[in-house]
């Protein structure tokens, strides 16, 4: 198995820990709230890791498009994680999760449209499974 898939399945695991832990730690108090306090502990945990994990040298080869992409980026996961947690305090973490991840099929749209990434047939199987599991579970 390739490193990188191992770290997708970590990833995977810790997301669904977060999930649940979240969901936990929101009892009666605000999701926005709930969501400042997860981000002060994230931002010194990766703050942390960079400065052991990133070599002092590195920071000199950063240039004005990564700080801009990298910006947007942020941005993005900002508003991901607001709606995610008004999810999570009204809804239940299986369904919020599972639609949350229908960010699968956004993501390989715009890989395909914007990075060039090509739509294998595996991918295609793969997308459509999330669908009709977004159609399921999304049915009462």
């Amino acid at each position: 198995m390739q490193r990188w898939m191992i770290y997708a399945f970590l990833s995977a695991c810790f997301a669904g820990f977060t999930s649940v832990i979240a969901k936990q730690g929101l009892a009666g108090i605000s999701s926005e709230l709930g969501l400042f306090i997860r981000t002060l502990f994230v931002c010194a945990f990766v703050i942390l890791f960079a400065l052991i994990a990133v070599p002092s040298t590195e920071f000199k080869t950063l240039q004005k498009i990564n700080l801009i992409w990298l910006g947007l980026s942020g941005l993005a996961t900002a508003g991901s994680w607001i709606f995610y947690y008004k999810a999570l305090k009204e809804g239940d973490v299986a369904t919020v999760a599972l639609v949350d991840k229908s960010s699968v099929l956004i993501a390989i749209l715009l890989a395909w449209w914007l990075l060039k990434e090509v739509i294998t047939m595996r991918v295609l199987m793969g997308a459509l499974c999330i669908m009709i599991g977004l159609l399921i579970i999304s049915k009462k």
